[in-house]
């Protein structure tokens, strides 16, 4: 592993910088990617989860941390050997009631402390808008001149990654509209039998559960299989969500949150059914779900918990049973 002399510039010598494929990774991977490339380095990016990666960050880690957290730690082992230090920022905020779970303000020292013993190195920057006023931008900023960036070009690392991030959530937010017109006009054409006819179900989970194909994967294609047609939240209108979210809570501190409840209410009227994936034990999760299914008025809820068993078939089974119950609810059947 090479050493840095340069105080001022302590990443000067990284030259490949790895990101573990978890947590926050699946809000702004596109940031981070092309930053870190605006900057000269080589991005390496860990592999997609698997039971085994799963196996080794549970062994890692105390029984409390979340599911996701476990698979985290995995997923910094396997970059051990495959880079030169691994990226792990610590979010607090980004202002007032746009907060992160505590977990991820935590998450450098966790890391280095659960591999104190191993040969990682560990890259990291703090946002915390709301009292030291580090915002995204200038983190970012003292990043950049911490591999040795002149100010001209941590500018532009970072207008490389705002950009970067900003077209991915366009094309996402783009997509998910694409995917509603469509099931909305599907409903309006005659259909052959209730089966035929489009299902448009809200998937309401953390980016990290809802697109990690270990953690969410089996429930999205177990909808999938059933032919209902998923839409991600975290993929509508951030802003618009969080908005919308006052209606629910003034006061709720976490930012993923507010925007999961804000597109629920946004969208009840349009959808069929929703679906919220929690990774198992989730702190901000188990304090939002309860008062969720009393705010989403007569859109069917399904509340499903996925913890570190392998077993799916339970999973499967409820999401069979919700599938059939919105059928024959569109056949007159059950109260409407």
């Amino acid at each position: 592993m090479p050493t840095h002399k340069n105080d001022n510039a302590p990443y000067a010598d990284v030259r490949s910088i790895g990101l573990p494929r978890a947590l926050m990774y699946y809000r702004y991977a596109a940031a981070w990617k092309a930053f870190f490339e605006s900057l000269g380095r080589e991005v390496v990016t860990s592999r997609p989860s698997d039971l085994a990666m799963l196996e080794r960050g549970s062994a890692l880690s105390v029984d409390e941390c979340c599911l996701a957290s476990k698979i985290y730690m995995g997923h910094v082992e396997s970059l051990i050997e495959a880079c030169d230090a691994v990226f792990v920022p610590s979010l607090a905020n980004l202002g007032r009631f746009r907060g992160f779970c505590t977990k991820y303000q935590a998450l450098p020292d966790l890391v280095r402390n659960t591999f104190e013993k191993d040969a990682i190195r560990i890259v990291s920057c703090v946002v915390e808008d709301q009292q030291s006023k580090s915002s995204m931008k200038s983190a970012a900023f003292d990043l950049a001149t911490q591999f040795g960036a002149t100010p001209k070009e941590a500018k532009n690392a970072f207008k490389a990654g705002r950009q970067a991030l900003e077209h991915a959530e366009k094309n996402a937010r783009e997509s998910f509209d694409r995917t509603l017109q469509d099931v909305e006009r599907r409903r309006k054409q005659p259909c052959s039998s209730e089966e035929d006819s489009p299902l448009a179900i809200l998937v309401c989970a953390h980016p990290y559960v809802a697109h990690d194909r270990l953690i969410g994967g089996p429930v999205i294609d177990a909808l999938r299989d059933m032919g209902a047609t998923v839409l991600f939240a975290d993929e509508f209108d951030h802003e618009r969500a969080y908005k919308k979210s006052g209606e629910f809570s003034s006061t709720m501190p976490w930012i993923v949150n507010r925007e999961l409840i804000g597109t629920m209410l946004c969208l009840r009227g349009r959808i069929d059914g929703i679906v919220s994936i929690s990774a198992f034990p989730c702190g901000p999760d188990s304090m939002t779900n309860d008062a969720i299914a009393r705010r989403v008025g007569n859109t069917p809820l399904l509340f499903l918990t996925v913890d570190a068993q392998s077993g799916t078939a339970g999973l499967e089974t409820r999401v069979e049973s919700f599938i059939d119950i919105l059928r024959y609810r569109r056949k007159g059947g059950y109260l409407r």
